[in-house]
C-alpha cells in the first residue's frame, strides 16, 4: 500500500466510511481523483486533490458559499485540507450532459434551468470576506497567453515573437474595458453542461446541481452564461442560446443590454482562446491528445467573438497572425 492510499483509507476510517466500496468516477482534465462510496452511512464521493498540484481550500469556502445561499453544492462530510481529501454528498450521475443523451427533448427546459440558476445566484451573491478573488485584466491577459506559449508554436514552428507578444497584450488592453462594461459577481468558472446535474425531488434553482467551482473568481456577471452556451463539447443552436441570453437580461432589466453583449463577446474570447492553448497544452506537455478534436468548434467560437465590434483590435491581431490557413497542426511530427 503507497503512503497516499494508507492516508485516504485513514481518512475513510475516521470518516465513518472505511468499510464502503469504492469505485472510480469519470476524470476530467485536472489532477484530482474522484471515487464513489457505497456501503457507508449514506452515498458519497471521496475527492483526492493531492498537494501540490491541487489545493481544496478553494472548493471548500465556494461550495460553503453556495449552499448558504440556497444552491445545490455538494455537502461537504469530511475533510483533510492539509492533505487534499474531502468526503462529499454524492448529487448522483444525471448531469445534464446525460440527461441530454436520452432526452434530447428536454434541452430547452434544462438550459433555462441552467439560466435561471444563474440569475438568481447573480441575485443572491452580495461581497464578503474569504470571497474568491477577482478576475483581474492581468489574470485575464496572461490566461489568453495560453495561445501564444503553446498554440503558437505547435502551429508556426517556433516561440511567439516578442513583437507578436506585446501587440497580442496591446490589443488585450484596448478591448478589456468593453468586458467591465457590466456588474460583477460570481463566476463559477467552469459553468457548462458536464458540471451540472439534475436533482430529481428539488425544485427551482436548487434543482440544478453544482460541480467544478473550485476556480471561482469575482468578475463580470456574463462569464459563467457564456460558458454555458459557448461549450467547445456540445453543439448548442443559436437560437436556444440567443433565447438564454434574453432569459437572463430579462432578470435583470437595469442591464444596459448592449453593454452586457459586449462584455459577453470579450469574455468568450477571452475563454475561448485559452481554452485552444489549453487543448495544445494537454496534448503536448500531458499526452492528452482527444482534447483536440474539439479545436475546430473552438476556433468557430472565437471567430465568432471577434466579429464584435468591441473586439475590432484582437481581430486585427489574428486576421495577422492566425488566419485560418495558419491554424493546422502537424500532429504526426508531435507524436
Amino acid at each position: 500500500m503507497t503512503d497516499r492510499a494508507a492516508l485516504i483509507r485513514s481518512f475513510l476510517d475516521t470518516a465513518g466510511w472505511g468499510g464502503a466500496r469504492r469505485s472510480t468516477l469519470a476524470g476530467d482534465a485536472s489532477f484530482r481523483r474522484y471515487d464513489r462510496l457505497v456501503g457507508g452511512p449514506r452515498p458519497a464521493v471521496l475527492m483526492d486533490a493531492a498537494p501540490p498540484k491541487e489545493d481544496v481550500r478553494p472548493f471548500v469556502a465556494v461550495a460553503r458559499r453556495l449552499k448558504a445561499l440556497g444552491f445545490s453544492a455538494p455537502e461537504i462530510y469530511a475533510e483533510d485540507i492539509e492533505h487534499g481529501l474531502l468526503l462529499l454528498e454524492d448529487l448522483g450521475d444525471s448531469t445534464f450532459t446525460r440527461v441530454l443523451a436520452v432526452e434530447p427533448e428536454r434541452e430547452a427546459a434544462l438550459y433555462a434551468l441552467a439560466t435561471d440558476t444563474l440569475a438568481a445566484l447573480h441575485h443572491a451573491f452580495r461581497p464578503a470576506p474569504g470571497d474568491p478573488p477577482r478576475f483581474d485584466d492581468a489574470r485575464a491577459v496572461a490566461e489568453a497567453e495560453r495561445l501564444l506559449d503553446w498554440m503558437w508554436p505547435a502551429a508556426h514552428g517556433g516561440e511567439a515573437p516578442s513583437a507578436a507578444r506585446d501587440a497580442f497584450r496591446h490589443a488585450w488592453r484596448q478591448v478589456l474595458p468593453a468586458w467591465r462594461g457590466v456588474p460583477e459577481s460570481l463566476i463559477l468558472y467552469d459553468f457548462h453542461v458536464d458540471n451540472l446535474l439534475w436533482l430529481d425531488g428539488r425544485e427551482g434553482p436548487a434543482a440544478c446541481g453544482l460541480l467544478d467551482f473550485q476556480d471561482a473568481l469575482i468578475g463580470p456577471c456574463g462569464f459563467d452564461l457564456m460558458s454555458l452556451l459557448q461549450d467547445v463539447r456540445r453543439d448548442v443552436p443559436a437560437p436556444l442560446a440567443e433565447t438564454m441570453i434574453e432569459r437572463y437580461l430579462d432578470a435583470f432589466p437595469e442591464l444596459d443590454r448592449d453593454a452586457f453583449r459586449a462584455s459577453y463577446a470579450v469574455g468568450g474570447a477571452q475563454r475561448n482562446i485559452r481554452i485552444l492553448g489549453t487543448f495544445v497544452r494537454l496534448w503536448r506537455r500531458d499526452g492528452k491528445p482527444g482534447y483536440l478534436r474539439w479545436l475546430p468548434r473552438t476556433w468557430a467560437m472565437v471567430d465568432a467573438d471577434l466579429a464584435h465590434p468591441a473586439l475590432a483590435p484582437l481581430k486585427a491581431w489574428f486576421d495577422e497572425h492566425f488566419p485560418p490557413a495558419r491554424r493546422a497542426l502537424d500532429i504526426a511530427a508531435s507524436t
